[in-house]
């Protein structure tokens, strides 16, 4: 999660969202990255999406079977859809976003009869971290 942490702060030094995401499998991480929506000019450049690419590459596999991702916000339905399509073993997340969430928030994607595959989902690991830095980065805003 320490990684995840990091890109988010990275993140936020960009001008971005501070969110990050690390993929890990067999205990080496495979991939991390920030949002980059911006940067990028691309709606989708949420860090999910960017390490489930990036992971799958180095993989040479769609299918991301024994990996885990932590992300430093609770996914929304576009990146739990990514999840569930890249059959993600775990996810860890740690802020619960409850306005666009979409995990253990709005429309818990993964326990939806539709849904692939759902992978094991523990929320609220380092969330105080994480919801200090979405609300620092937020609070900018409002002064």
């Amino acid at each position: 999660m320490e990684a995840a942490l990091e890109e988010a702060r990275a993140a936020a030094e960009r001008g971005e969202v501070p969110v990050g995401a690390a993929i890990v499998r067999e205990g080496r991480i495979l991939a991390r990255n920030g949002n980059r929506n911006r940067e990028l000019a691309d709606p989708i450049a949420h860090a999910e999406m960017l390490v489930i690419r990036e992971a799958a590459h180095a993989l040479r596999n769609e299918r991301l079977e024994g990996c885990d991702l932590y992300v430093t916000l609770e996914p929304c339905t576009m990146c739990a859809a990514a999840i569930s399509f890249a059959r993600i073993r775990r996810l860890y997340f740690g802020a619960r976003d409850e306005k666009g969430g979409a995990v253990e928030s709005g429309v818990r994607f993964f326990s939806a009869p539709t849904c692939h595959h759902a992978p094991e989902v523990y929320g609220g690991l380092s969330e105080s971290e994480s919801a200090a830095l979405l609300r620092g980065f937020f609070e900018r805003f409002r002064e």
